[in-house]
């Protein structure tokens, strides 16, 4: 994470509210082969635990129980020109929102794999109200069950949490709002509004 103590996130209830909000992350393990990445859709059970599933044929998919893992989860990110700022002798920078979760993983068993891909979907299918919430009700007799031997499904325990809000916290008000509309303007409307509005 970024050595700035400025920028360090240290709110684990915000940074869960926040993955819980994000919804994907990477999934990344050491393997014989060197670093894999799996890149996952997830729901929280309880304060420190994620569920999701990977593809069955995915070569990640037989190294992610064992050792400890990271799990990285991004947010806004956008570039800063030094102009945003309207004070001289800046320079150009990247801010951004990210999570490291430290942790290890267990294997979901076929109960647990089901309740995963539900809560999965209903999560996900709630915000897109008004919309009717789709539920594997709608799909033919025996399709989900099917669909449920290509998929493995696993439990993140989280151990550790470290997190980086660099959000010009290191620059005065003014020129952290004044780098803010220039943001916005470049069309980073979700890190403008964290740049003004700094947790």
């Amino acid at each position: 994470m970024h050595p700035n103590p400025a920028f360090r996130w240290k709110d684990q209830q915000a940074m869960r509210t926040f993955a819980a909000e994000v919804g994907f992350g990477m999934l990344v393990v050491t393997t014989q082969e060197g670093p894999r990445v799996a890149h996952v859709p997830f729901v929280f059970q309880g304060e420190d635990r994620l569920l999701f599933h990977v593809a069955r044929g995915n070569a990640v998919a037989k190294h992610i129980t064992g050792g400890e893992m990271l799990f990285v989860i991004n947010g806004p990110d956008g570039y800063i020109s030094p102009h945003y700022y309207g004070i001289p002798d800046q320079v150009p920078t990247w801010n951004y929102v990210a999570l490291e979760l430290s942790g290890h993983a267990r294997t979901l068993d076929a109960a647990e794999l089901v309740a995963q891909a539900d809560a999965l979907s209903e999560t996900f299918e709630s915000r897109l109200s008004p919309k009717p919430v789709w539920t594997r009700a709608k799909m033919a007799q025996g399709s989900f069950e099917k669909m449920l031997g290509g998929i493995i499904g696993f439990e993140f325990r989280v151990t550790d949490w470290k997190g980086t809000l660099k959000l010009g916290q290191n620059k005065s008000d003014a020129a952290r709002l004044a780098a803010a509309e220039g943001a916005e303007h470049a069309g980073d409307i979700a890190l403008a509004h964290l740049m003004r509005n700094v947790p």
